[in-house]
């Protein structure tokens, strides 16, 4: 039996033959494929105002999956704390846990997740912008002290306030700091927390990351050794000619957002493969699919293993990215659902 653990990361996306409610159902049966493989945590995205992504509200997503699952730890990848107060967001992951203890993660990250005009709207009238990148260190520092039993003590004029985000928590959620830039890596390290630097992305800077957060990394009572995990996008079937063509709709996605296209949800397999693209999409589909774990249930096993090799973790999160075709149940995804239980068969 192997080692190496595996996860789910999901941004619950949307395909053109689906409304928000087929997208939801069809993460529903992906999060309950993940707990009867034997994965071992489950997370979803914040992203807002895109037509190809349904997962806005984490902790609303994480309450739904939560209660439709049984094993698994379901979590945040991540929370955007910049676009929430700090008391907002200790409340949320507070009731989880009461709800399901010890099976709540709360990753956090620091980008908006959407456009300006989307994020302004999201702060309301206060304004809020700038000054919450620069406090982000202390809002991490607020929202784990308000989740801890004992709360936090505000000092007033006359008299010192206690403040929590439950009134009789006993555990709290297993706090995670997430980040795509060196930045991240030397906060999580000086923190003391655990770390996921998103690989995914492009697979860029991930070693350079990783190294400065262990050569930096600070102990804490809840974290006495760093601890992270490797980020990938996979698709696998029965051929790599399927993988491919199930992993292309994604791809052509990512390629209309990085050339200022504009974006709809999903594309199908065939209206993928029927698209016009330019060269400089084309460029970017080549490259993306280089990044992908693609291919049968061995050869992606053995890139999986590969990576976590080389980047020194026994631990690999996958974001299962397969279209379908025309004609699929638009409250399933088959094809996501066969990646993550190939994978199982070799790996867990």
């Amino acid at each position: 039996m192997s080692l190496l653990k595996l996860s789910v990361l999901d941004l619950v996306p949307v395909r053109t033959d689906q409304s928000s409610g087929d997208a939801i159902a069809a993460t529903v049966s992906l999060a309950r494929e993940a707990d009867r493989a034997g994965y071992t945590r489950y997370w979803v995205a914040e992203h807002h105002n895109m037509a190809a992504v349904a997962a806005t509200s984490p902790p609303v997503m994480i309450a739904h999956l939560a209660a439709h699952t049984e094993r698994i730890r379901i979590g945040s990848g991540g929370v955007m704390l910049p676009n929430h107060a700090p008391l907002a967001v200790a409340e949320q992951f507070a009731i989880l846990e009461a709800a399901h203890p010890d099976r709540i993660d709360l990753g956090i990250g620091r980008a908006p997740g959407s456009d300006p005009v989307t994020s302004m709207a999201l702060r309301g009238p206060a304004g809020r912008g700038d000054a919450d990148i620069e406090n982000f260190p202390q809002y991490l520092d607020d929202v784990m002290a308000l989740m801890e039993p004992l709360g936090v003590r505000v000092a007033l004029r006359n008299q010192d306030y206690n403040l929590r985000a439950t009134p009789a928590a006993s555990s709290s959620p297993r706090m995670w700091l997430l980040g795509s830039s060196e930045y991240s890596a030397h906060l999580a390290a000086a923190k003391g927390l655990p770390y996921v630097f998103a690989h995914h992305f492009s697979g860029q800077g991930t070693a350079e990351a990783l190294a400065i957060y262990r050569r930096e990394f600070q102990p804490s009572e809840l974290t006495p050794e760093p601890k992270t995990f490797l980020t990938i996008n996979a698709v696998v079937a029965e051929t790599a000619e399927e993988a491919e063509a199930l992993a292309l709709p994604n791809l052509l996605l990512m390629a209309r957002l990085r050339t200022g296209q504009p974006l709809g949800p999903i594309d199908l397999v065939e209206e993928a493969a029927a698209a016009k693209m330019a060269p400089q999409q084309v460029a970017l589909i080549e490259a993306g699919l280089k990044q992908t774990i693609t291919g049968t249930p061995a050869q992606a096993a053995g890139r999986i293993t590969d990576l976590a090799e080389k980047f020194d973790v026994d631990e690999v999160m996958v974001s299962p990215v397969a279209s379908a075709y025309r004609g699929a149940d638009p409250r399933q995804a088959e094809a996501r659902n066969t990646t993550l239980a190939l994978l199982a068969k070799e790996l867990l």
